[in-house]
């Protein structure tokens, strides 16, 4: 029997973090009405497009480049802040969150490699 991944774990939270983020991103979509010119075909396109994509990098966090994605979706979401500001805000703010679970991250590797946490060995039943 293996030892379960830690990382495996790491990822499922990566995952769960970038789901939540999709909801909050696209409930802007019901705010941006309230702000400057409204709900452009533009504005409206881009948010649901970054929702959207949070969605499929979510299921990409076993993939090697998925952790680079989904940082990358987070420039993309302070950048829709064009269309609604409060979005510059929540963008900063599930930046500082990813901040924080790149350090878990980096922890959790240096427990594994230090023999603090199993690392897919095998265990005796």
């Amino acid at each position: 029997m293996t030892a379960p991944d830690p990382m495996k774990g790491v990822r499922g939270v990566f995952a769960a973090t970038l789901t939540l983020e999709a909801i909050v991103v696209a409930l802007a979509l019901l705010v941006l009405p309230k702000f400057g010119e409204g709900a452009t075909p533009l504005g409206v396109a881009a948010i649901a497009a970054v929702a959207v994509l949070m969605i499929v990098a979510a299921g990409l966090q076993r993939r090697p480049w998925g952790l680079g994605f989904a940082l990358g979706l987070q420039v993309a979401v302070i950048a829709c802040g064009l269309f609604v500001p409060a979005l510059i805000v929540i963008g900063v703010l599930f930046a500082l969150v990813w901040a924080g679970l790149l350090v878990l991250r980096h922890d959790v590797a240096q427990k594994m490699a230090r023999g603090e946490l199993p690392s897919q060995q095998v265990r005796d039943s």
